[in-house]
């Protein structure tokens, strides 16, 4: 049965802005559940929905269609239109009604493009807006009520437009004194702090959001041995599943990142991965590895995936399918992002162009 197979199992990345021959092969043969799009994947409005048509057209099974657009810097959609505020701007203007209004706009231009699922809120406490740990600009609140608050706006005005979400970055990464993708944080809340904190912001939104990503960051309150919280069963399967009694489809952060990397092979991060009990294995840059990966997930414990695939059925029974594309609906969606844009920053600030955008980052954070 197609909807069985081991590649439901992969979020994969996508090697530029159109399907070559040897790409569109190799996802016809490996039915990947899920693609994510960069700012390598996008060049026009109509290019981008091409794209994701083809991707659908080459899936036995809807497929999910996602991308990291939260707002600001972390916006892939930038590089074709313009930039919404970020999660700090926005919390900083202290209007809930705002943040709604961002979180609407985001499922229309979304759905128009093909998406039906976006990588965002991020539901991390800022302890520090200046810490260089990948966080910067992308935190809804100081204190775990602010976050709830305003994550949970933007949340649920996206849903609200058909777009699923996704809660990141699982546990709490906030307190991480280096960046995941390049190595492994070490994280040292004790189990009382991050309760108080971080997983009470999760706790609290784990029956609103759809899906979960889980970091690369180690919690030696959490998990004893040196392994990242995306490769721990206690994390992913107990806590997440047990104790925060998560429904909803829990993926891994990119095995992609120098956290994983420097630390295991391919076959044992697969393992490790789905053993944890994560659905979806994220793999966003070495795409051609995906064939090898399909290959190490069939050889996993029936179980393991039987209960996998159950969770990526039950997440796609409930996506929505795109709207109608046309270049005049992403322009006046475009000026809504503007108007947005100078409703939350003021006009001078708004014009204002950072030296990021309309770039293509060589290291893309998400």
């Amino acid at each position: 049965m197609e909807s069985a197979s081991p590649g439901q199992l992969i979020l994969t990345g996508i090697p530029g802005t159109e399907l070559d021959s040897a790409t569109a092969a190799l996802f016809r043969r490996v039915q990947p559940g899920g693609y994510i799009i960069f700012g390598r994947n996008i060049e026009s409005a109509g290019q981008l929905r091409k794209l994701l048509d083809d991707l659908r057209d080459l899936s036995a099974v809807e497929p999910i269609i996602t991308i990291d657009q939260e707002g600001g810097r972390v916006s892939r959609l930038r590089l074709i239109g313009n930039e919404p505020p970020n999660a700090q701007q926005l919390r900083e203007k202290g209007d809930p009604a705002l943040v709604r209004r961002h979180g609407e706009i985001t499922g229309r231009l979304l759905r128009l493009f093909g998406f039906n699922l976006d990588l965002c809120p991020v539901l991390d406490i800022s302890f520090d807006d200046a810490a260089d740990n990948s966080l910067r600009g992308r935190c809804y609140g100081a204190d775990v009520e602010q976050v709830v608050r305003l994550a949970g706006a933007f949340n649920d005005a996206m849903r609200g437009q058909g777009i699923a979400s996704c809660g990141k970055h699982f546990p709490g990464y906030s307190a991480a004194t280096v960046d995941a993708h390049h190595d492994l944080p070490v994280i040292r809340r004790s189990r009382a702090e991050l309760d108080a904190g971080e997983l009470a912001v999760f706790r609290a939104l784990a029956p609103r959001v759809d899906s979960m990503m889980i970091c690369h960051g180690w919690y030696p309150s959490l998990e004893g041995d040196k392994v990242a919280a995306s490769l721990s069963r206690r994390i992913v399967t107990d806590l997440l599943r047990g104790e925060l009694g998560f429904e909803g489809l829990i993926m891994t952060d990119d095995l992609d990142m120098g956290a994983i990397l420097n630390e295991y092979g391919l076959e044992e991060t697969i393992g490790r991965a789905i053993g944890a009990g994560n659905d979806l294995a994220m793999i966003c840059h070495r795409v051609p590895m995906i064939e090898d990966a399909h290959g190490y997930l069939a050889n996993l414990p029936a179980q393991q995936l039987d209960q996998a695939l159950a969770s990526i059925a039950r997440c796609k029974a409930h996506l929505t399918p795109p709207t109608d594309f046309s270049e005049a609906a992403f322009i006046t969606l475009n000026e809504e992002i503007w108007d947005l844009r100078v409703a939350v920053l003021g006009a001078e600030r708004a014009a204002e162009r950072s030296p990021e955008d309309g770039k293509r980052s060589p290291v893309e954070t998400y």
